[in-house]
């Protein structure tokens, strides 16, 4: 009797949970430079192992596949923008906004995708990049102590650092006339400006 292939023994190995896990990593590597509209469920299926249609099993539409690799970018933007709590609440957001425009900037047509839904027509997009902003926004509120009436500018003001940030990754990096951390440190000057002007 002939051993399993390679592909059949890994589809024995991984659980379901552990395969759904693979096949989003899969997904998230692939549209650092693929649209994810045209992400490619053949060649995710090929590189897990499995058939497309066993890729199906996992995720019954195209869009739910779409929808988790949305989700976990969505979970990874958060982990990059990270601060450490050791740091100064002005250090810390100043990490945060410096971390946010560069992951905006290398990843300008995914976050187009997750603010715009580009690709996706599906309302669970936005749950994501709401998400995505709320706990950023509280991550500042918890930085630097902000009175809890102001949320809603500092909610607000992250739509303005990431507007600037669209802008800015917009243009070839040879043809900036801003750096980014002049950019972070305007960023961090309109917040200061806006929570004083409202407070």
């Amino acid at each position: 009797m002939s051993s399993p292939t390679g592909a059949e023994s890994v589809r024995r190995r991984l659980s379901a949970d552990d395969r759904r896990r693979q096949l989003v990593g899969i997904g998230l590597s692939k549209i650092v430079d693929t649209p994810i509209q045209d992400l490619s469920l053949d060649q995710v299926a090929a590189e897990a192992g499995i058939s497309r249609g066993l890729l199906f099993h996992y995720f019954p539409t195209k869009t739910d596949f779409y929808l988790a690799c949305i989700a976990a970018a969505g979970r990874r933007i958060l982990r990059n923008t990270a601060p450490s709590p050791e740091d100064s609440g002005e250090d810390q957001v100043r990490t945060m906004v410096e971390a946010m425009i560069e992951q905006i900037d290398r990843r300008r047509s995914f976050y187009l995708t997750l603010v715009h839904g580009s690709g996706v027509a599906d309302p669970r997009v936005t749950e994501v990049y709401d998400s995505v902003r709320s706990v950023s926004t509280d991550r500042v509120m918890s930085a630097i102590s902000i009175a809890p009436s102001l949320r809603p500018v500092v909610h607000a003001w992250w739509a303005y650092v990431e507007d600037r940030a669209l802008s800015w990754s917009a243009d070839p990096a040879s043809g900036r006339t801003e750096v980014l951390g002049d950019l972070v440190t305007h960023c961090e000057g309109v917040l200061a400006a806006v929570c004083a002007e409202s407070g």
